[in-house]
């Protein structure tokens, strides 16, 4: 059985770790060329090479999201090197948690800038990469934005990141029909993680105990208590799911919102 995704060419921002470094991985293991790109140079360059070291075709560039000019060299130069786009995932994010009271306007702004505004630049200079290679896959193109749970539910000490996080899902809605309607042919989906085991997952519940209303074992234990499947995910679980959108196998999904929590958000 061949590979669900030779031939293509991904863009994944925030790959240096966690997440975006094991979508990227999954991606080139299913066939996909990768251009993995981060602010996080050294990890960034690490994960490259792991991943060449394992025979995919992948390469390393620093991005900064909120730029408008990165986002058209990121995608030229996964034009120039691997002759093409294909797939986005629109990884890169921040969270912080801190009540209302205590977050400045700047804090707000910044976040925004990251979580919202790279993913609309992220859509807005892909699409037409994308749209050059789209008819030739059954599927057509692909592009995965990555939300969250906190972009469907509430979450006390995180308004900033509610409010990036819902509109990233709604931009998804809206980008999916703009591409549906235009005929361009891709596909635009959303992935809404519980909370995943990785240094930005351990941050969230470190912070949480820092507060002092417990201590390290009990917030991880009230953690994976939210989630009914009884453990906290993992960047695998993840990644699974973006090879998924990004494959022939969600040729009839757009505009959806693909929830990987465990069951946190069934309750």
């Amino acid at each position: 059985m061949g590979k669900k995704l030779q031939g293509r060419v991904a863009l994944v921002t925030g790959g240096a770790r966690g997440i975006g470094a094991a979508s990227a991985a999954a991606l080139a293991a299913e066939g996909a060329a990768v251009l993995i790109t981060d602010v996080l140079d050294e990890d960034g360059e690490r994960t490259a090479a792991e991943i060449s070291s394992k025979g995919g075709r992948i390469g390393y560039r620093h991005h900064d999201v909120r730029d408008e000019a990165a986002w058209l060299a990121a995608v030229g130069e996964a034009e120039k090197r691997f002759g093409g786009l294909d797939i986005l995932l629109n990884n890169a994010g921040i969270f912080a948690l801190k009540p209302m009271s205590e977050t400045t306007i700047e804090e707000f702004r910044h976040m925004q800038a990251i979580n919202v505004e790279g993913v609309f630049l992220g859509m807005k200079c892909a699409i037409p990469a994308i749209g050059k290679r789209a008819q030739q896959w059954p599927g057509g193109g692909s592009i995965i934005n990555l939300s969250s749970v906190a972009g469907l539910t509430g979450a006390s000490f995180a308004v900033p990141y509610n409010a990036s996080k819902g509109a990233v899902r709604l931009m998804t809605k809206g980008a999916a029909l703009e591409c549906a309607q235009l005929g361009y042919k891709i596909r635009v989906n959303s992935i809404h993680p519980g909370i995943i085991d990785t240094m930005m997952g351990q941050k969230v519940m470190d912070d949480l105990a820092s507060t002092g209303a417990a201590g390290a074992n009990e917030v991880r234990a009230n953690m994976i208590a939210l989630h009914p499947l009884g453990r906290l995910g993992v960047a695998g679980d993840i990644a699974n799911a973006v090879v998924f959108l990004a494959s022939d196998d969600a040729a009839f999904m757009t505009g959806s919102e693909v929830v990987v929590d465990g069951g946190m958000t069934a309750r």
